[in-house]
Order: structure tokens, then C-alpha cells, then sequence
């Protein structure tokens, strides 16, 4: 079961019970969707046509961009596991702003990819860090501007150490 919103006032429970079965709300939900190809669809209820087409998907963070008819729709899904943490008050909301990127693991700074008073949004790619003969892009945990960087190229750094500060 996932719960989708576009805002805290508009919000659904979807349930995929089966390949072709959608509950929405504990209702039957019926529809005919086809690909079109390239992330569009035209989908069908209730003898209403509809293009679909997938604008962004944020996977990880379960965030995905619409546009139903031309409009652009804005939705976040969060499954049972989601919903307990939300219920737990650990859910990203109750999160305080992040004002520094510090390293996840040891390792060798290879590529600096912003400079400050560089703006950034969430997931924008900010250093590379090599770690165990691997790239690990480093990506902004939040929009921002950059305030620092505190590491420069080919610096060894050790987990925790701060490598960006955010204004």
C-alpha cells in the first residue's frame, strides 16, 4: 500500500493488489493505460482521456514529476515503511536543514564539481570521492548554496571529515 500526495490536503492510499487490480481510497480503481513510448501514456477512466507523461522520477526519495493534459503534477509516495517512520517522528520533515556534506567513508577527493556560492538542489552532483577502487558521487543532501569547500583536489579525507559547508 502506498500513500501519494501533491500537498498535505491532497492525498490518496493506492493499493496494487494484483497486476490489473488498483484499490484507491478502498475503491475499485479502473483504467486502461497504454504506453506510448518515452515515459507517455494515455490512460482511460471513467470514459475520460488522459496523456500521461513522466516528467522526473526520483526514485530514492520516491518523488516524481506528471504532466496530466499539459499540467504539471508534483507527487511524493511513501510506503509502510515511510509511514511508520512518519508515525515514529523520524520522517525526513523533522529533519533540520543540513549545513555541511562530511565524507560517508575514507577516501580521495577526485573531482570538485561546484564552487562556492554555487546554488544547488537536491541530488546535484557535488564531489567524487574515490573509495575501495570506486567513484562515489557525493550529492547535495539538499537545496542550497554553497557556502565552503573544505577539501581540495586529490585530498585524502577520512569518514566524517567535512568536505562542503552550505550557506
Amino acid at each position: 500500500m502506498l500513500h501519494i500526495s501533491t500537498s498535505p490536503a491532497h492525498s490518496w492510499e493506492v493499493d496494487f493488489r494484483a497486476a490489473n487490480s488498483v484499490m484507491l481510497n478502498g475503491q475499485p480503481f479502473v483504467w486502461d493505460m497504454v504506453p506510448l513510448g518515452d515515459g507517455r501514456y494515455h490512460v482511460l477512466h471513467q470514459g475520460k482521456s488522459y496523456n500521461a507523461e513522466l516528467v522526473q522520477a526520483d526514485y530514492a526519495a520516491k518523488a516524481f514529476v506528471l504532466k496530466i493534459n499539459g499540467q504539471r503534477v508534483e507527487l511524493q509516495a511513501k510506503d509502510r515503511f515511510d509511514q511508520l517512520l512518519d508515525k515514529l517522528g523520524l520522517s525526513d520533515t523533522s529533519v533540520k536543514q543540513v549545513n555541511e556534506l562530511k565524507a560517508p567513508m575514507p577516501g580521495l577527493i577526485i573531482d570538485i564539481r561546484v564552487q562556492p556560492g554555487q546554488a544547488v538542489q537536491k541530488g546535484d552532483p557535488l564531489l567524487v570521492l574515490e573509495a575501495m577502487k570506486m567513484e562515489n558521487i557525493l550529492k547535495a543532501p539538499t537545496d542550497g548554496t554553497i557556502a565552503s569547500i573544505a577539501v581540495v583536489l586529490r585530498a585524502n579525507v577520512t569518514k566524517g571529515q567535512v568536505l562542503v559547508k552550505f550557506a
